[in-house]
């Protein structure tokens, strides 16, 4: 019986450790041929010694239970680096089909503490290093749909996280990326729209290197039962996003954690207020929104996320 990505071939950067390599071995247990790309920097902060490792273990975990794989060492946020990403899976596979761009580092500070540089390498990473990979994934793409005179199947995933939803208050770099990719996604799904591409972006919960302090206070079941915040509850999305089955999926945000998946909305308008003149006075807007905002609940973007079982201390 064939699979559901059989004949694909899929990228998945920063697919050394954690939620990348639980995604790559899904595309690969779906029947896709996987670029497992990772820079290999031991500290989650992207310090320390690039190293093949990471990539070459994951790859060779796919090898070794009947997959195709083939590592990539290099780092996404760089513009050539991430074309050789690309061109290496055309190179050994003829085609590229699926991107899933899950690469990132953390460099986590207050906003009045945090320095230019902690800025600027999350903002590099995270948000440059999505759109490096999708810029020339997409080339290849339109130039496929015009070669064929008609669709092509392509898939990108994008890596956003609840804290561009909610806020993360020691995150604003981080957030500030992750609310970014979700406007790059939104952007792609209607830039490709016509080449047969869609783009959609998750935000999810996991238990990583990249999370180890978010969760520390929630323990693994003892009991040889599946983690919730195990990265294998996140996988299973990618795989069926990155599938033929989802061709009607494009531009969206999903939340997906510990077997749940919430279908984000975008904003909606919550209240609108005209002038009663032709200019909107100080006076007239006091009176108007001071009132409104008085009778609303303090936290309630934090209560709009409990909706999705997000919880904040």
């Amino acid at each position: 019986m064939a699979q559901p990505l059989e004949g694909l071939t899929a990228i998945v950067t920063g697919a050394g450790r954690g939620l990348g390599r639980a995604e790559a071995l899904e595309l690969a247990r779906l029947g896709a041929r996987v670029v497992v790309n990772d820079y290999g920097r031991p500290g989650r902060d992207g310090s320390g010694d690039a190293s093949a490792a990471p990539a070459e273990g994951v790859a060779a975990e796919i090898r070794a239970a009947g997959g195709e794989a083939v590592a990539h060492l290099g780092d996404v946020a760089d513009h050539e680096q991430a074309r050789a990403l690309v061109q290496l899976a055309l190179d050994t596979y003829g085609r590229l089909d699926v991107l899933v761009n899950n690469a990132g580092i953390l460099r986590d500070r207050m906003v009045f503490s945090m320095t230019e540089e902690e800025w600027d390498t999350v903002i590099r990473v995270h948000l440059k290093g999505h759109f490096n990979t999708t810029h020339f994934a997409a080339a290849h793409w339109r130039e496929r749909a015009k070669a064929a005179g008609g669709p092509v199947h392509g898939r990108i995933i994008n890596t956003s996280s609840e804290a561009f939803l909610a806020g993360s208050a020691g995150q604003p770099n981080y957030a500030a990326a992750k609310g970014g990719i979700v406007g790059l996604t939104t952007s792609t799904a209607l830039a490709l729209a016509k080449y047969g591409v869609t783009a959609n972006a998750i935000c999810p919960r996991a238990r990583t290197r990249m999370t180890e302090d978010v969760f520390a206070g929630f323990a693994e079941p003892q009991d040889g039962t599946l983690d919730p915040l195990a990265p294998e509850h996140v996988a299973p999305l990618v795989g069926y996003l990155a599938s033929p089955a989802a061709a009607g999926v494009n531009g969206q945000l999903l939340v997906v954690h510990g077997g749940m998946v919430a279908v984000a909305e975008r904003p909606r308008i919550a209240a609108k207020f005209d002038t009663a003149k032709d200019v909107f006075s100080f006076e007239e807007l006091d009176a108007l929104l001071t009132p409104y905002y008085a009778q609303r609940p303090p936290n309630e973007t934090f209560a709009a996320a409990e909706v999705l079982g997000l919880k904040h201390d």
